[in-house]
């Protein structure tokens, strides 16, 4: 017989998911509501007005794909893009990457721009392939999880807005936990998760788009064919689960069904979003550099080194070169199993040289990182690593003290 679920009590540091907020959890419990019930349609109500705050827009639309944040982002892709447009994306890490693919499945003809990992682009190179190129859509990554690496965005967006390119954002790694401005930016369309800075649990992809999407999506919106037969639509969206044009009617005031919408995890949305409410944007994104900072001191008084470049990292991700010589597999393995701290490896040409550790939202706090700091302190010498022993955990106490 299968036992009782009981999982693990975990301090997670890493890069998404995190710890969910406890008040988050509590709202999950709740009874459930009818898809159509009046009352769920108000919560769903509240999650587009609360998330304009943390997206920082007037946008009309915003709204919550259901899945993880990639069902967000190729809902946003597909949405927009069409067999043969022209799509430019600038890549400095996996996620970069992730964009080109799923504009090349949606048919669009795709020209990648490289930077060295660890680093980001200059805005003006940027805009040089964009002149060079002529794209329909620009597509970046605003925090980049795989680097550690924060991209500038206001210049290229800028260019975008007086130039009629579409600009697309993945703020997934950032929403909540960083600024993130859309309308200032001249961001037309960015797509969020839920399981990062935001600590509600996996499963939504938080997404906001302005007037010029909105006329894309109308313009190729096709009913489906179960509710009538007579709307019909020759570029019609070529995911029907993903399919923001029908998705936004059913968010919008006529609720025309597409789906059964995840009614608890609408609860959580809604819970997570009222708490960066309560705690204020500034505050938030202060929290996160001060924690940051702190891992940061710890670190660096152990001995280690942190990759990438220190001008461009993000608040909410630190990435650590292994020493030479150390098992990082076997460090985390250590970390888990014995202090049910998790923090995590990288991907590609990182894969087995950095570790990556996260400062993202309930987890971004200051017994975490003081615990996270002793942990990896021990859990290196034990498999023979050369640190400075009982520095790190000091350092940060002394850096807290005086912050």
């Amino acid at each position: 017989m299968v036992k009782e679920l009981q999982a693990s009590i975990r301090t997670i540091m890493t890069p998404g998911p995190v710890e969910a907020e406890p008040r988050v959890l509590r709202a999950m419990s709740a009874p459930i509501l009818g898809q159509y019930d009046p009352e769920f349609f108000a919560m769903m109500n509240d999650v587009t007005n609360l998330l304009k705050l943390p997206f920082q827009t007037e946008n009309e639309w915003a709204l919550a794909v259901d899945g993880t944040a990639r069902a967000g982002l190729e809902a946003a892709v597909c949405g927009i893009i069409e067999p043969g447009d022209k799509v430019l994306v600038p890549s400095f890490g996996r996620f970069g990457f992730l964009m080109a693919e799923l504009a090349q499945r949606a048919g669009a003809q795709v020209k990648i721009v490289e930077q060295a990992w660890g680093t980001i682009f200059d805005p003006k190179k940027v805009i040089e392939e964009i002149k060079a190129y002529n794209p329909k859509m620009l597509i970046m990554v605003h925090g980049e999880t795989s680097t550690g690496q924060m991209q500038d965005l206001k210049e290229i967006g800028l260019f975008c807005k007086e130039n009629d390119v579409l600009f697309m954002v993945d703020a997934v790694a950032t929403f909540t936990g960083a600024d993130f401005q859309t309308d200032a930016w001249g961001v037309d369309i960015a797509v969020a998760g839920t399981q990062k800075c935001l600590s509600v649990p996996t499963g939504m992809a938080p997404v906001t788009y302005n007037a010029k999407v909105e006329k894309i999506l109308a313009s190729r919106y096709q009913v489906e064919l179960g509710l009538t037969k007579d709307v019909r639509n020759d570029r019609f969206i070529s995911s029907n689960y993903l399919d923001l044009s029908q998705i936004q009617q059913y968010w919008g005031p006529k609720h025309i069904n597409h789906h059964t919408e995840m009614t608890s995890m609408i609860y959580a949305l809604r819970e997570g979003l009222r708490i960066v409410h309560e705690e204020g944007l500034e505050n938030r994104f202060a929290r996160h550099r001060k924690h940051e900072k702190a891992m940061m001191t710890g670190l660096n008084a152990m001995g280690l080194t942190l990759f990438g470049d220190m001008a461009s990292k993000m608040p909410t991700v630190t990435c650590v070169n292994i020493p030479e010589g150390l098992d990082g597999e076997a460090v985390r393995a250590t970390l888990l199993h014995h202090y049910g701290v998790e923090i995590a490896s990288s991907f590609g040409s990182l894969a087995g040289k950095i570790w990556r550790i996260g400062n993202m939202g309930f987890s971004s706090r200051k017994e975490n990182v003081l615990h996270t700091l002793n942990a990896l302190e021990a859990s290196i010498t034990f498999h023979g690593g050369k640190i400075a022993k009982g520095e790190a955990a000091q350092a940060a106490l002394k850096f807290y003290s005086e912050n």
